[in-house]
Parts: structure tokens; C-alpha cells; sequence
């Protein structure tokens, strides 16, 4: 039977589908709009409590690359750790696990294991730093660079054109600042 070619093309799949089909989801774990989490086999992705994946974030837990030379294709469970975050665009592959803590960076690929508490980047993703240190160096950063608190300061708590071009004009080519988050 020929396929067609909308039965390939396939949209996105919300995370409460995917749960009700058997993604383990923690509490207070966020998943971006655009994040994709394989819809063939969400029950052997685990995101835990209070991990973040951002948007673009790609996790699958079936490599169907050798299908058509071996006729099989590799499944393996997908675990990310609590309070993980996971960067814009990156990929996660099937049999890895992110540690608790852990920071992936934007369009990082993981095969493998993230250990705790780790900053990794790049494709192949390897480990670049601890997140206690990168905490630090950015926490005295902030002392220096340009930082505006949220509200006021962001679209969705208000900010003003006057405000807008008060960042673009602070945050010149090459600089960074920060925004702070109200308190808890």
C-alpha cells in the first residue's frame, strides 16, 4: 500500500496525549509549545520534576536509521532529571539521561549520559563546566552588565516603546544583561 504523503507529515502532539499514552511528566516540568517528544514511544520518556525543555527541543526514544539495512529499529528510554534544562534546539537521544540539575545548551546533541549538575554543549555534546560555577560566574556578571527587573521590563508584563529602546540602546552588539525575576 502506497503511503500518502500527508500520512508522513505529522503535527504536533500536546504533552497531555502523551502522558495519557505514558510519558512520565513531573510536577511543575515545563515542555515549550514547540518541543517534540517522540509520539511512538512516550512511555519510555521520563521528564522529571521541574525540568525545563525549551523550544525546538527534540527527545526521541527510537532511532529508525538502520531500519531498511537491518530491518530493526533501536528503542531506548529517555530520562531527563529534575530541574534539567534543556536548551533551545537541542537533541536528546534515545538511551541518554539528564541529570538532575544539568544544563544542555541551545543545539546540543546528547547520546549518552549527562552526569548531575552539568553544563554541556555542542554535537557531540560534551561536558564544558558545573552549574554551580556557571551559576557564580554569571552571578557576578550581573553585577556589571545592564539588568532591569520583570515587570515593566518584558512584553508580557508590560513594557513600553520608551523601554524598549532603553534595552536596544544599553544592550549594544556584543553585550548581554539580564532580567531580574520577582521574587518567590
Amino acid at each position: 500500500m502506497k503511503r500518502r504523503v500527508a500520512d508522513r507529515v505529522r503535527g504536533q502532539v500536546s504533552p497531555d496525549r502523551l502522558v495519557a499514552l505514558g510519558l512520565e511528566l513531573g510536577d511543575g516540568a515545563f515542555i515549550a509549545r514547540t518541543a517534540y517528544l517522540d509520539p511512538g514511544f512516550p512511555w519510555l520518556i521520563t521528564v522529571r520534576e521541574e525540568a525545563t525543555l525549551g523550544p525546538g527541543v527534540i527527545v526521541l526514544a527510537h532511532d529508525a536509521s538502520m531500519q531498511r539495512h537491518v530491518r530493526r529499529t533501536l528503542i531506548a528510554p529517555v530520562v531527563i532529571g529534575r530541574r534539567a534544562f534543556i536548551g533551545a534546539g537541542a537533541i536528546i537521544l534515545p538511551g541518554s539521561t539528564i541529570g538532575d540539575n544539568s544544563i544542555v545548551g541551545a543545539g546540543a546533541v546528547v547520546s549518552g549520559d549527562v552526569p548531575p549538575g552539568s553544563v554541556v554543549v555542542g554535537n557531540p555534546a560534551r561536558i564544558i563546566g558545573d552549574v554551580e560555577s556557571t551559576a557564580k560566574r554569571h552571578e557576578r556578571a550581573a553585577f556589571e552588565a545592564p539588568a532591569w527587573p520583570h515587570e515593566g521590563w518584558t512584553l508580557s508584563h508590560g513594557i513600553t516603546e520608551e523601554r524598549k529602546a532603553a534595552q536596544r540602546k544599553a544592550l549594544v552588539p556584543g553585550s548581554a544583561g539580564y532580567l531580574e525575576l520577582p521574587n518567590a
